[in-house]
Formats: C-alpha cells, sequence, structure tokens
C-alpha cells in the first residue's frame, strides 16, 4: 500500500513512528505537509494538487492534523475521501470530536457514561448552570482547547460565576461541568484502534494539580481495563465515526465517564508507559479496511424465496434519512437491517434510536417488494479520467 500522513512536521514523535511502522510492514508511507496541499473541485473529478504539482495515488490516509490548521486540514481530507482514498478518520468524525459540546451532545443520546454538562451563552444564567450540574466545585472548559490548555477548575460558585463570565466577555465559548471528586488528578487514556482498545495507561497530576495531561507535567503507567471501560471506550469511538482515537476516560463512582474523545492523539506517551507498539496497530487496521475484501452475504445464506439481502447509501430516501429506525418502521414492513456503516465504522444490529443520515450505508434483510420500494436508483458514477501527475 501507498499510504498518506498528514502533518506538518515529519520529525514529531508520532509522525516517525507511524512511518516507521508502515515501512516495516513492506507498505510506502509519505509524510505530506496539510498546508502545502491545493484543493481542486470539478465536476466528476475531484482532485489534489501537492506544491502546485499533481499528486499521485495513494490508498490511505492518516490524518495528523494539529488544531491550529482544523478547517484547512479537514478540506484537505474531505477532498481525499471524494477521490475515493480511506481515511483512517474521516474529515466528519474529526470535526465533531474538535467540538466538545457537539461531541458530548452526540454521546447523551447514548446509554454512556459523561459528566453532567451545561453550556449557556447569556450573563444571567451561569448561576444556573453552576447549580445545574451539582455546584461548586465545578469544572470550566474551553471548546476547543487542547493538551488541558483551556481547562479550569473553580472551587467556589463566585470563582465560578466571575471566570465563566470573564471568558464570555472575551467571546469565548465554554462549558460548565461536573467535576467528578473521585477521580481529581487522575483519569484513564484508552487507545481504540478498530473495535478494540490496544492499549491503556492512567495519568495522574502532579502536586496541586487536578490536570493529569502529561504536557502538564503528569505521569503515566500502564493499566489493564475491565470489560466495562474497555467497551465503554470503544463505543465512544465509534459513535463519533472515529476509527483511531484516544478516549479520556474519568474513573466515577458508577463507573467510566467520558471526559474526550481525541481523533489525534499522540503515541508518544501511550507507548512509552506501555511499551505497545500502538504504531503497528494503526498500520493492520489499514490493511484490514483496505487489503481484504468484505464476505459477500449473497452467497454465505440460504434465502427464503421472496426474501433477499440488499446493501445500499441513503440518499435521498425521505423514509429513513434523518430518522430514527424505529421512526422509519422497517420492521412492520418485514426489513430487517444487520448493519449500518458510517465513514467505514460498522455499526452491526443497530437499535432502533439509531439515527440514520445521508451517506450511510445500510445491509438489509427482508421481503425482495418491500427493499425494492425502499431502495431508489443512485445513479452510476462516471468513470474518473486518469489525470497526469506526479510522484509523491
Amino acid at each position: 500500500m501507498k499510504i498518506a500522513i498528514l502533518s506538518r512536521n515529519a520529525r514529531c514523535y508520532s509522525t516517525r513512528r507511524l512511518k516507521e511502522a508502515a515501512e516495516a510492514r513492506g507498505h510506502k508511507a509519505v509524510v505530506l505537509n496539510t498546508l502545502k496541499f491545493s484543493i481542486e473541485v470539478e465536476e466528476e473529478e475531484p482532485g489534489l494538487l501537492y506544491g502546485g504539482k499533481g499528486l499521485s495515488e495513494y490508498d490511505a490516509v492518516i490524518p495528523r492534523i494539529g488544531a491550529s490548521v482544523t478547517f484547512y486540514g479537514l478540506a484537505v481530507l474531505r477532498q481525499f475521501e471524494q477521490m475515493g482514498v480511506y481515511t483512517i478518520n474521516p474529515a466528519r468524525a474529526i470535526e465533531r470530536s474538535r467540538d466538545k459540546l457537539h461531541s458530548m451532545q452526540i454521546l447523551s443520546r447514548r446509554d454512556i457514561g459523561i459528566p453532567h454538562t451545561a453550556f449557556v451563552s447569556r450573563k444571567q444564567d451561569v448561576l444556573p448552570a453552576i447549580k445545574l450540574v451539582g455546584g461548586a466545585p465545578v469544572i470550566i472548559k474551553l471548546l476547543q482547547g487542547t493538551q488541558g490548555v483551556g481547562v479550569i477548575l473553580a472551587d467556589t460558585v463566585k470563582i465560578a460565576q466571575a471566570i465563566i463570565e470573564t471568558l464570555q466577555s472575551t467571546r469565548q465559548n465554554v462549558l460548565i461541568q461536573k467535576f467528578v471528586k473521585e477521580s481529581k488528578g487522575k483519569d484513564i487514556r484508552a487507545f481504540v484502534v478498530g473495535d478494540r482498545v490496544v492499549a491503556a495507561m492512567r495519568r495522574e497530576a502532579t502536586g496541586d494539580e487536578f490536570r493529569s495531561n502529561m504536557h502538564r507535567g503528569g505521569s503515566a503507567t500502564k493499566v489493564e481495563l475491565s470489560p466495562e471501560y474497555a467497551k465503554t471506550a470503544v463505543r465512544a469511538a465509534q459513535i463519533l465515526g472515529l476509527d483511531m482515537a484516544g478516549v479520556d476516560m474519568l474513573e466515577g463512582k458508577d463507573g467510566p465517564q467520558i471526559m474526550e474523545v481525541n481523533s489525534s492523539p499522540g503515541l508518544e506517551g501511550i507507548e512509552g508507559a506501555t511499551e505497545v507498539d500502538v504504531s503497528a496497530a494503526i498500520i493492520q487496521e489499514i490493511e484490514q479496511r483496505v487489503l481484504f475484501p468484505e464476505v459477500d452475504l449473497h452467497q454465505r445464506l440460504s434465502l427464503s424465496a421472496g426474501y433477499g439481502i440488499a446493501d445500499f447509501v441513503v440518499h435521498n430516501i425521505p423514509e429513513l434519512q434523518d430518522r430514527t429506525l424505529r421512526e422509519a418502521n422497517l420492521t412492520e414492513r418485514n426489513i430487517q437491517v444487520i448493519s449500518i456503516t458510517r465513514n467505514q465504522v460498522v455499526t452491526p444490529n443497530p437499535k432502533g434510536d439509531f439515527m440514520v443520515e445521508d451517506g450511510d450505508k445500510l445491509l438489509c434483510y427482508g421481503e425482495l417488494r418491500e427493499l425494492r420500494a425502499l431502495i431508489r436508483e443512485v445513479p452510476k458514477k462516471k468513470k474518473r479520467k486518469r489525470r497526469k501527475e506526479s510522484e509523491t
């Protein structure tokens, strides 16, 4: 395979390790500076230029997009997706994870633990919001903060109110979050690749620091996760649509509490603390996604007369789009949804509260008559013209 690693710093630990791991498994890995791309938007033939020249073909992309270049980086990543290149973390999923409020809103609809959180815009709503999440002490977070920056612990209501109002006066959007006191100064980072946790560590703050980030001087030790914590980490990543994620969890009295899902997690801390080759696990996941074909269920199942299996992409289907499976009443039409694929993430046997979105791929079993009535004809894509390219 030929793998593109989107990174502005080829020498940083994570980028270097990914390149080494890919080459060790016989692949070609090229580090490409995200800001050197030019995007070509053309009918039927989306393209990319790199350094002003044509870009050769790639089989997969590993995005290492820094927070400061999120907008442009996601635009580049979306273009790769339009060109049919597999990306281990799709642009839409990264966008969700980078917005702390949006990611919490998505997770809140699922049976998964999260700290009680509030978001307000008016000054007069600050005090009620603090009371709503359980009162002081309270955590205050900037929506776009990373590596522990923009996370503040306010010990009293007056201090919390003053901090929030000050930040709001500078047009900063902040979250007000319950303080999980039993997990003060420590958390768990689970590194999820595909459908499993490949490594996990417990991070602990030093001194009076309550933030356990290693960038803030915290220490890390290897930890073996219980099935509950491992399942929570994998589900959080899959719900947001990420094939690779660093899932940060607090150890609450009622079980794991998702603090953040990082779509571009660093490798140095986790590999150093656990001695697990996380980089190799990432490359192996890409191999499985790109190199090995999926099983054809049509050839493997014996079907009753009048019944069959169909897979189709949701596009302009009012009965499904932006509705839950329960609202679509598919079971009443003798249609069973076997799985839904969104941004290369497969959700097997989805429940009735699963919200179907444009672009989702549904694998269904049911009456052929009903399946035919449901599926709309999708125009065939024209064969993509081969552009003149230069090797990069």
